[in-house]
């Protein structure tokens, strides 16, 4: 999850140690968080503090690690440890910082990006999480000091307009917020955030037309967005546009199908459009949500006296009633509805009810409850058209719900950098394939990736469990973690009575990568190789795992040196080094020339060295191979993109969103207006 913001902070040179066996375990431990499996890095760090607690960096990678996994306290309390043995490095500040924001823990929270800042005080990460943490105090003009400092260091940095608009419109402040809004947009007219936070004060400001022209340019940008949705919505209801407000609040459903105000809403005006029964069906939804929402339940009576269910209506109405005694139009309708299954007493009561409330009204008498809907009883047909979600004035049941105060100022306070992604979609490759026993669950059903071979290799049963060919790798459960670590050991006692069987190296090797032993794992993959070199799925295996120590060590020399005192001597990593990657996926083609996976890899390793057109000769053959290949789809868009063919690119980007890679769309909508 925070892969892309905290590669600095993870990557931090190790002390050099004086027992090999805890600087490999630890080497594993940071290959294992870099790939983000967690659970797994945290075993091996409590391995190196075990041995040597008195090293800080196990501490603070193992703080890393609990962050992602959402254990809060515990890496707060990692983090102490690590500052405790070494008080100068910057990113225990950062992860503690951000531990205790998760924990409402603001003050503590400023104090450790204020230290990291002296440390660091160019740090564009430090700037807006202190920033947000101020905001959340409440502490605006703190927040706007803030603000002008990361300016400084990074006058183009999109999101600091931002914040500064969300914090004078808290101040009240709309042109000055409207202002830092456009500059955003003038900066960066991709942001989808930018074009939603001025929409959200043109709806303010009533300009209903230009909100949703707006929120027309947010939406494809980030459609996964349901509050874009909610929000086109209503200013599409303000414009009477009740067909294209009702289609929002579909989509918006369908992101996020528990979403309170879309169904309220959508209920409201499917009654309007007289859709009783759907209507009906979002009111049973808000209800079961809210029980005690007597909005929703009052409007399900109407709705159920409009089927012809009228002694559910009268359900609903009395419910009403004994929360709210004095609603008049509780016993009004209640009234009617009795009269329709012949309870004429109860209807009569009821009317009587209704004619002594107007009577007293007349006469100047009053109580508690009347008191409180005192002036608008007809403002439901009339006055403002819409209601805050925390407005109970039952006279309002009829009116469109909008989010509280409360939770608009929500939308960037949990915006912390290194604790999400960007909200925008990273332009990069789809990653390379891999044969694992895990696949992560995807929103969106792709085709499943087949290989006659490994398919006979699974009915063979030399693996202990089924072989997938993914590039959607699931990290490890700490029970999955327990069972590969068992499965080395049985392995390496069968690979000891049989030094010669390929296929118990193989099976050994694939535990290995598992628990992100990538040096054994290789180790054991050339064994296989050296017995069996006919055996394709070592030499693909052991180009994908060269290919990640090769990503890890790039990334080692992408570190700041500055961060923690000391040089920074490591190997630059260049096209040389990848030479054993492509060799190793020449042989699986020359051996497996239907393998349609290798052919993809060698592509993303030509891309990732710029050598974009062999890389497309590689897409282009994957495609052959498999005409609904959707990540040779993307990546070869992507590659088209690189060499300025934006018209190629996007045609390939559209058929990879067709078959289910929905990111392709935000990647479309950022190229398609551009010039070749």
């Amino acid at each position: 999850m925070v892969k892309r913001i905290l590669t600095v902070l993870l990557l931090f040179p190790t002390l050099v140690c004086a027992q090999i066996n805890t600087d490999r375990v630890m080497t594993i431990a940071r290959n294992a968080l870099y790939f983000e499996d967690y659970v797994l890095s945290i075993q091996y760090f409590n391995q190196v503090i075990n041995a040597k607690p008195y090293l800080y960096e196990p501490y603070f990678f193992r703080a890393l690690a609990k962050l992602n996994l959402e254990d809060f306290q515990g890496a707060e309390t990692d983090c102490d440890a690590a500052i405790q043995r070494n008080p100068f490095v910057v990113g225990a500040y950062q992860i503690r910082g951000l531990a205790r924001i998760r924990q409402s823990k603001f003050d503590g929270a400023i104090e450790d990006y204020k230290k990291a800042l002296h440390y660091d005080p160019e740090n564009i990460t430090l700037w807006h999480n202190l920033t947000l943490s101020h905001i959340q105090k409440k502490d605006y003009d703190a927040a706007k000091e803030d603000l002008e400092s990361l300016l400084k260091v990074s006058p183009r940095y999109t999101r600091a307009y931002l914040m500064r608009g969300e914090v004078s419109l808290q101040q009240k402040d709309t042109i000055a917020a409207l202002n830092d809004f456009n500059k955003a947009l003038e900066l960066d007219k991709y942001d989808p955030d930018a074009w939603s936070a001025r929409a959200i004060v043109k709806l303010q400001q009533a300009k209903y037309a230009e909100a949703e022209a707006d929120f027309n340019r947010a939406i494809p940008l980030s459609a996964k967005n349901a509050g874009n949705y909610i929000n086109r919505a209503l200013a599409r209801f303000h414009q009477n546009n009740l067909r294209g407000a009702m289609s929002d609040y579909d989509l918006a459903l369908d992101i996020d199908p528990n979403n309170f105000i879309g169904h309220y809403n959508r209920g409201l005006l499917r009654a309007r459009v007289g859709d009783d029964n759907r209507a009906i069906e979002d009111f049973d939804f808000v209800i079961k949500m809210e029980p005690d929402n007597m909005m929703a339940v009052f409007n399900r009576g109407l709705l159920r006296a409009q089927t012809g269910d009228y002694r559910g209506a009268i359900q609903d109405y009395t419910t009403v009633i004994n929360q709210y005694p004095n609603f008049l139009a509780g016993y009004y309708q209640r009234s009617e509805a009795r009269r329709k299954i012949g309870d004429k007493k109860g209807a009569e009561q009821d009317e009587f009810k209704v004619m002594k409330a107007q009577i007293d009204k007349q006469n100047g008498v009053t109580n508690k409850d009347v008191a409180q809907n005192k002036g608008k009883e007809d403002e439901g047909e009339g006055g403002e058209k819409t209601r805050k979600k925390s407005d109970k004035n039952m006279n309002n049941y009829r009116k469109i719900v909008i989010a509280d105060d409360s939770e608009a100022e929500q939308r960037y306070t949990s915006d912390y950098r290194g604790r999400v992604q960007d909200k925008n979609v990273n332009i990069k490759l789809e990653p390379m394939f891999a044969l694992t026993y895990y696949e992560k669950m995807s929103d969106v059903k792709r085709s499943v990736n087949f290989h006659k071979y490994i398919e006979d290799l699974n009915r063979a049963d030399v693996l202990p469990k089924r072989l997938r060919i993914t590039n959607m790798e699931a990290p490890l459960t700490e029970e999955q973690v327990k069972v590969h670590f068992a499965l080395i050991d049985t392995h390496t006692s069968a690979i000891v009575e049989d030094e010669k069987n390929a296929s118990k190296r193989f099976a050994r090797a694939i535990d290995f990568y598992l628990v992100q032993d990538f040096s054994s794992a290789v180790s054991d993959l050339t064994q296989t190789i050296l017995l069996d070199g006919d055996f394709f799925p070592a030499y693909f295996m052991r180009a994908l795992i060269r290919c990640k120590q090769l990503e890890y060590q790039k990334a080692e020399q992408a570190v700041e040196t500055d961060v923690v005192s000391g040089d920074n001597k490591r190997k630059e990593i260049t096209a040389v080094d990848y030479e054993v990657v492509r060799k190793d996926l020449d042989k699986v083609i020359d051996l497996a020339p239907d393998f349609v996976y290798a052919y993809y890899n060698r592509a993303n390793v030509s891309a990732m060295l710029k050598d974009y057109r062999a890389a497309i000769v590689d897409y282009d053959k994957a495609i052959e191979l498999n005409p609904d290949f959707a990540d040779a789809y993307f990546n070869r868009g992507l590659t088209h993109i690189f060499l300025g063919n934006n018209k190629l690119g996007i045609s390939d980007l559209s058929k990879a969103g067709e078959l289910g890679i929905v990111s392709a769309y935000n990647v479309i909508k950022r190229f398609i207006d551009q010039s070749e």
